[in-house]
């Protein structure tokens, strides 16, 4: 795309992983702007939970470079990516499921703050906390399951749950793997309700998605990987308009596509 765009928060440089012999990734280039959202589609095995690990931090890539905010991030470990405000929502749930829900939120608050200030359960900021932790799940309309275990909720208000204790602990850059997998179509709109509201918070978003009639709803962009490449990168309509599209998904070769 052509358009002049704010300044990165995140920067992928031929960005190469490899298990064996087996490339999964095969230099992916990109950059995603602050404040953008943009999904990442394409066929089972094209390299897009892989992606999201080199980025997170879960693989080391083999080559190339990953920058967060202009500052390179290639090799540190997770829990410092997540310090900066990288923040990843899994598409298996990453929740605590025999914690309450409050707890869950609690959990995330605290996890920006020195141990000193909540060490002990009579401390001042513990109880700002709780307030902080209801209002956020008043918000995602879970407020009234606080004291419930997470694991007694249902696919979508974990996935709400899990979305929201990553905003909690401060994540400026979310990457979304797959956030409707095991979600109802009801609780599909209470997720993208949530999308939007992390836009307006004006949160730098990365989705994982099979649905292109759910992310289009949202996102200016739509990237296609296949075979660990980045094929396609433009927006939702002429992605979709794509023949190149056609031929990744379901083999139909079209002459003006230009493969070989």
């Amino acid at each position: 795309m052509d358009e002049k765009r704010e300044q990165p928060a995140l920067t992928l440089q031929e960005l190469r992983f490899a298990i064996h012999h087996a490339q999964i990734l095969n230099g992916v280039t990109f950059d995603v702007s602050r404040g953008e959202t943009v999904g990442v589609i394409g066929p089972n095995g094209s390299g897009k939970t892989t992606l999201f690990n080199c980025i997170n931090g879960f693989y080391l890539p083999t080559a190339g470079k990953v920058l967060f905010q202009e500052r390179e991030i290639t090799r540190m470990p997770p829990f410092q990516r997540a310090e900066l405000g990288l923040g990843r929502v899994f598409q298996n749930f990453g929740i605590f499921r025999e914690m309450t829900v409050l707890e869950n939120m609690v959990t995330a608050l605290e996890g920006r703050q020195p141990l000193r200030t909540t060490f002990f359960p009579w401390a001042k900021q513990n109880r700002k906390n709780r307030e902080r932790a209801l209002e956020l799940l008043g918000e995602v309309q879970l407020a009234e399951k606080a004291h419930l275990k997470a694991g007694s909720l249902s696919g979508g208000q974990m996935r709400l749950l899990e979305i929201m204790r990553t905003f909690a602990f401060g994540a400026e850059l979310f990457l979304l793997d797959e956030p409707t997998a095991g979600v109802s179509p009801k609780m599909k709109e209470d997720v993208a309700e949530l999308v939007r509201k992390l836009q307006n918070e004006k949160k730098t978003i990365l989705i994982i998605e099979h649905d292109i009639r759910f992310i289009e709803k949202f996102c200016e962009r739509i990237i296609v990987l296949d075979s660990g490449r980045v094929l396609l990168d433009d927006t939702p309509e002429k992605v979709k308009e794509s023949p190149l599209l056609q031929e990744i998904y379901f083999g139909k070769r079209s002459p003006s596509s230009g493969l070989v």
